[in-house]
């Protein structure tokens, strides 16, 4: 703080001064000197603390710092519109409200009612994550003291366990599908890809002879987001030999075009998926496109993956992501373990039970 005072007026009011960080002047009056004197206490601490808020800013409202958060956000289409819905629900509770208003107990009673309402625990923990990012911004851009939403308020994120389809469900599938969505079948369940990740795959991030598939685009042409998810998928012989079939001889132009060539839509996909699901027995009401990854998640972990692998062809950016994932798939293996302690265990323990065993197990003759 450049300087602090404090004066008595004429008029017997004492008056407060100091200068925050940028050297800009502010003041305030009191009836009493102890009251500036502690009203300057406060404001230096918060300026030695870095939690200092400008008074003026005080009265920012939620809508009108969501206003500023979005035009400073520059994320991909798709990823803005996301956010714009999560903050519609967010100014619908909080909008009117100064920042300063949103407190640990606004935040929790707020998920509260949207669990009363019936709203999935994934859609809270979005809606919290995505409240927690806007008011992070606002601390760092000293707008806020501190950010209420942590540990205490998260509804937690759960513990989802994916559908996955069987060999002949899948199968059923593939055969109902018509022939231009079959690509993308094959795309999600035996390399993983997500149905955006499918809409923008280029036939030259197909190598048919080095048998792999290398993602660098999403729809409808934007950058993969992480380094991971470009990571090049590996694909067997049958799998080479199909996808030759659909592709027709085609060199160039996308692997899952739509009529004239063009590119498909996403949604044209899940519309598809949700035309056919119904006539496989046993398939999910909910059963969406991305359902197929999950399938090829459960293939990898049969064949006896283990965690990297999985993770790797998947491309997800950590093990902790598969694990939360399709941590329930992995074998049991509490066996395994009781096994490996016993080998551990059973020379010693049998020697100290019989001490004429050898080392061997074997009987020693006198």
């Amino acid at each position: 703080m450049a300087s602090k005072s404090i004066k008595k007026r004429p008029n017997g009011k004492w008056r407060a001064r100091y200068r925050d960080l940028a050297g800009k002047e502010h003041a305030k009056h009191f009836a009493r000197k102890v009251d500036g004197e502690r009203w300057l206490d406060e404001v230096t601490a918060a300026l030695v603390t870095n939690t200092y808020v400008d008074p003026k800013d005080r009265k920012l409202t939620v809508d009108q710092w969501c206003d500023l958060w979005l035009e400073s956000y520059g994320q991909r289409d798709s990823t803005e519109r996301q956010a714009k819905v999560h903050i519609a629900r967010i100014r619908l509770e909080f909008g009117p409200l100064p920042l300063m208003a949103v407190d640990e107990m606004a935040v929790k009673r707020w998920l509260a009612k949207l669990r009363k309402e019936g709203r999935a625990q994934s859609y809270r923990f979005a809606l919290h994550n995505r409240l927690s990012q806007i008011l992070t911004d606002a601390v760092y851009a000293k707008k806020l003291s501190s950010n209420p939403c942590g540990k205490r308020t998260t509804p937690g994120a759960g513990k989802p366990r994916p559908y996955v389809a069987t060999e002949a469900q899948l199968w059923a599938l593939y055969e109902l599908a018509g022939e231009k969505y079959r690509p993308a079948i094959l795309l999600g369940a035996f390399a993983g890809l997500r149905t955006a990740e499918a809409c923008g795959l280029r036939r030259q991030d197909v190598d048919l002879d080095a048998r792999s598939i290398t993602p660098a685009v999403q729809y409808p042409a934007e950058p993969l987001k992480t380094e991971m998810s470009r990571t090049t998928v590996p694909i067997p012989d049958l799998f080479v030999g199909e996808l030759k079939r659909l592709l027709d001889g085609r060199e160039g132009g996308y692997v899952v075009p739509d009529d004239g060539g063009i590119q498909m839509g996403p949604w044209k996909i899940e519309r598809e998926i949700r035309r056919i699901r119904g006539k496989v027995e046993g398939l999910p009401p909910v059963f969406r496109f991305h359902d197929l990854r999950h399938f090829f998640a459960s293939l990898l972990i049969a064949s006896g993956g283990d965690i990297k692998v999985v993770q790797t062809r998947l491309r997800h950016g950590s093990a902790k992501t598969t694990l939360d994932t399709y941590g329930h798939m992995f074998p049991d293996r509490d066996e395994s373990t009781r096994a490996a302690v016993e080998r551990a265990m059973a020379g010693k323990i049998n020697k100290i039970a019989d001490p004429s065993r050898t080392d061997e197990g074997s009987v020693e003759r006198t």
